[in-house]
C-alpha cells in the first residue's frame, strides 16, 4: 500500500509498505480521503514536532474510509462502514516510526466501545486514548466533511476546555482552519463579540464571512486601541497558533478574571508570559493535546450542523491533490494560500 513518510526533516516521499491486518478489535479501513493538518504535520515535516525525534516517520492523523474487514470481536463497525481517526503505530517495515500514520492506503480503527466493555481498554491490551475518537460516521455526511470532523471535533471540545460559553466576547489570533472553527463555531454557539487577527488579508475576508464581527492585521491600529474603543475588554482571547508572542499580545485584551486561551502545541521548551501587561486575575489554558471525552462528544451536534448547511466544507477546503502529489501540497500550505487541503486517494 502507499504511505507518506517523513524520510528526514524536510524530506517528504510517497512509500510501499505492507497492508495491515485487523486484530480482535480493529477494522482495516481503506483511506478515501485525508486532510493535511496545517500545524502538527508541518512541524513534523520541519522536524520540530516536541518529543518527536525518531525519523523517517508515516505521517497523517486527519482521514475517513471505508471499513474493509473487522475483526472477530469488534460491535461497533461493520464493512461498508464510513470511519474517521484511522491511524497505524507499527509497519511493514520496522525501520518507520508513527507519526500517528493516518496517511496510509490502508489503517487501522479500534473499537473503543467494545474495549470498554469486555474490561480490555488498558494499556496492558494495547489500548490507546485515542481509540475513542475513532468513530462510525454516517453514510449522509459527505466524505470530505467526515475528514474534516477530524479538525472540527477538536475545536468543538476546546471551547469546553475554555470554558467558552454563550455571550462571551473574545478574539481569535490566526485564521488557519483552527480560527476559522473558533469563529465560526462562536457564532453558532452564540458567543458574544467576535474578532479575528491574521496578517493575511483573504484569511481575514473569510472569517468576516464566518461571522466575525471585526477582523485585524497584527500591526493594525485599531487593534491597539480596540478596549478603548470597544469601551471594555475582551472575556477571552484565543491563540489558534500556538506562540508566546500571540500570548503576550493579548494579555492587554481581557478582562478581570478574563482568560488566555492556547489552543495547539507550543515548539518552544520554555513558555514567558509577561503577566504585568494583563489584568490582575487571569486565567491562562494551554490546549496541546484534545480532551478525548470532548471531541468524541461533538460529532452528534456537528454533524447536525452538517445537516442543516449551518456547517460547509467549501469555506475551509480550498485545495485538493492526488495522494501522489503531497508535495505540491505541502508547498501550497507553506504558502498561506491555504486553509484547508485536502488529499484524495
Amino acid at each position: 500500500m502507499r504511505a507518506v513518510a517523513v524520510a528526514e526533516p524536510g524530506k517528504v516521499e510517497l512509500i510501499e509498505l505492507g497492508k495491515p491486518k485487523a486484530g480482535p478489535y480493529q477494522a482495516v479501513v481503506r483511506t478515501e480521503v485525508a486532510c493535511l493538518c496545517n500545524a502538527t504535520d508541518g512541524k513534523l515535516v520541519a522536524g520540530h514536532f516536541p518529543g518527536v525525534d525518531k525519523y523517517p516517520l508515516v505521517l497523517g492523523h486527519e482521514g475517513a474510509g471505508i471499513v474493509e474487514s473487522v475483526g472477530r470481536k469488534v460491535r461497533n463497525f461493520k464493512v461498508g462502514d464510513r470511519a474517521i481517526g484511522g491511524l497505524l503505530f507499527q509497519f511493514s517495515d520496522p525501520k518507520y516510526s508513527s507519526g500517528w500514520g493516518g496517511f496510509c492506503e490502508y489503517t487501522l480503527v479500534n473499537d473503543h466501545d467494545a474495549m470498554v466493555k469486555d474490561g480490555v481498554a488498558d494499556a496492558r491490551h494495547g489500548w490507546f486514548e485515542c481509540y475513542e475518537i475513532q468513530r462510525k460516521v454516517d453514510q449522509d455526511i459527505p466524505v470530505e466533511a467526515a475528514a474534516l470532523l477530524c479538525t472540527w471535533r477538536e475545536v468543538y471540545g476546546g471551547f469546553g476546555d475554555f470554558s467558552l460559553k454563550a455571550g462571551d466576547d473574545m478574539i481569535v489570533y490566526g485564521a488557519g482552519p483552527v480560527g476559522l472553527s473558533f469563529v465560526k463555531f462562536g457564532r453558532l454557539l452564540k458567543l458574544g463579540w467576535i474578532g479575528l487577527v491574521d496578517p493575511l488579508a483573504h484569511k481575514r475576508k473569510r472569517a468576516l464571512k464566518m461571522g466575525a464581527d471585526a477582523v485585524f492585521a497584527p500591526d493594525s491600529p485599531e487593534l491597539a486601541t480596540l478596549t478603548k474603543t470597544r469601551g471594555k475588554p475582551l472575556d477571552a482571547v484565543v491563540d489558534a497558533v500556538g506562540n508566546e508572542n500571540i500570548i503576550n499580545a493579548g494579555l492587554p485584551l481581557i478582562k478581570m478574571g478574563g482568560s488566555l486561551c492556547v489552543y495547539g502545541v507550543i515548539a518552544a521548551q520554555k513558555l514567558q508570559v509577561h503577566k504585568a501587561t494583563g489584568p490582575y486575575n487571569f486565567n491562562l489554558y494551554v490546549h496541546q493535546w484534545p480532551t478525548r471525552f470532548r471531541e468524541r462528544e461533538a460529532q452528534k451536534p456537528l454533524c447536525d450542523w452538517i445537516r442543516k448547511g449551518k456547517l460547509r466544507t467549501s469555506d475551509y477546503i480550498t485545495h485538493e491533490f492526488p495522494i501522489e502529489r503531497i508535495n505540491d501540497a505541502l508547498d501550497a500550505v507553506r504558502s498561506g494560500d491555504v486553509v484547508k487541503c485536502l488529499l484524495r486517494y
